[in-house]
């Protein structure tokens, strides 16, 4: 399904947005409520990834090793990461575990192999170094592994998560500069909270055993990345816009709270009420060229850089490695539509850097290559000009509410 969205002027009043839990943080805690069901969850993500982690712990499993249970979990990357380790410690279940046709692209060779340092059964069905693999679940005793530094988050947050439930817990070791850090802050963040005692000393990480907790309630901020748009919503709307979003905490866990800071650049305040946050456009002043260090937020690099487009600044994004195994080249896929739009861009393995500009095209149709991220990223530029979302109904793998949404906000969108 392709979406256009008509040039829109948007309500100039006041809406409030309701965005369901954070992806990262529901995804974390529904693997640790599998390992500990005293756990009650409240405000879970209602995004596909957070769906399919759910339907695949929740998905009966075989002891008879002649019937192995084959789990799809389609496109979610962070579903394959923690699942991948939820099942090594599932002591005599076997599974193979596979996903989309590129997922079978994206790595998954380092996680392997520090499950098997661990002790794990882990073995490849396809092509060496990625999914599908198969997995056949086992005690794990041993407790001490290393990782290089730079991989995904979601790598070491797979292991600490099933670490509690280790007998000697886990001693990990991180090689190098570490990528992503409030991610990895985030998971160990969510074990204090269950009761886990861990430590983070430079490049080492403790996690002690904890094999029962008590009932807890924990209820789930909401996300902050689904928050990105509308950052950029209300950056390219006239000065006195504002909206409304709920559920946020001003002392989140989620490391793209770094929006609050980021979008000042951008004429555009956050101010906390209660459990909810305002986004006001308070003014029009802007960098000729904005320089940002992204390794600890590079799920916002799209909409950071869609948002600059449209105000005709320049930017220099850098610490965005990660982005190349994501859903699509999140790099080339962002150089390639900005330049359908009028734009010039450069990216490098880690890098994007895109030069003012003066003008938009117009009715310029935006391949969104199954990524959720980049049908959402250029969507506010609808605000100056019009434009065609291609295939977008992959926006539900993480905001399945999020059209419905900008018609809430007044956006003219035809299928």
């Amino acid at each position: 399904m392709n979406v256009k969205l008509q040039q829109s002027t948007i309500n100039n009043q006041q809406s409030l947005i309701r965005i369901t839990g954070s992806k990262s943080e529901t995804n974390r805690l529904l693997l640790l409520q599998a390992l500990h069901p005293n756990l009650v969850l409240e405000n879970t993500s209602n995004s596909d990834d957070s769906v399919l982690m759910l339907k695949a712990i929740q998905k009966p499993t075989t002891d008879n090793r002649q019937q192995t249970t084959v789990i799809d979990i389609h496109h979610a990357g962070t579903a394959m990461r923690f699942l991948t380790a939820y099942f090594a410690i599932q002591v005599g279940k076997e599974v193979i575990l596979t996903g989309s046709s590129r997922m079978k692209e994206r790595p998954i060779k380092i996680l392997v192999e520090a499950l098997q340092q661990l002790g794990a059964e882990i073995s490849y069905e396809e092509n060496e170094g990625f999914p599908p693999i198969r997995i056949k679940g086992k005690k794990i005793t041993q407790n001490k592994v290393a990782l290089p530094a730079n991989v995904s988050s979601q790598y070491i947050s797979a292991l600490l998560l099933i670490a509690p439930k280790l007998e000697k817990g886990l001693e990990l070791t991180l090689e190098g500069e570490i990528t992503s850090i409030p991610y990895i802050k985030m998971t160990l963040a969510l074990l204090n909270e269950i009761g886990v005692e861990t430590s983070f000393i430079q490049n080492q990480i403790t996690v002690k055993p904890l094999h029962t907790i008590n009932s807890q309630l924990l209820t789930i901020e909401s996300d902050w990345s689904s928050a990105s748009y509308w950052y950029s919503i209300i950056a390219l709307s006239p000065i006195g816009t504002q909206i409304t979003l709920s559920s946020y905490k001003q002392n989140s866990l989620q490391g793209d709270a770094s929006l609050v800071e980021i979008y000042k650049s951008f004429g555009v305040e956050t101010f906390f009420k209660g459990n909810s946050i305002v986004l006001h456009k308070i003014n029009n002043l802007k960098p000729d060229t904005l320089n940002l260090k992204l390794n600890n937020s590079p799920d916002i690099a799209q909409t950071i850089a869609v948002t600059c487009f449209g105000l005709g600044l320049g930017c220099n994004l850098t610490g965005l490695h990660t982005l190349k195994i994501k859903e699509t080249d999140r790099l080339e896929a962002l150089k390639t539509e900005l330049t359908k739009l009028g734009a010039k861009v450069l990216v490098t393995n880690d890098s994007l850097i895109l030069e003012n500009s003066i003008s938009i095209n117009e009715n310029i149709a935006i391949s969104t290559y199954q990524d959720h991220r980049m049908a959402m990223a250029f969507a506010p530029l609808a605000i100056k000009t019009s434009i065609i979302i291609e295939e977008a109904e992959v926006v539900s793998k993480s905001y399945p509410t999020f059209w419905e949404d900008l018609e809430k906000f007044g956006f003219q969108i035809s299928k």
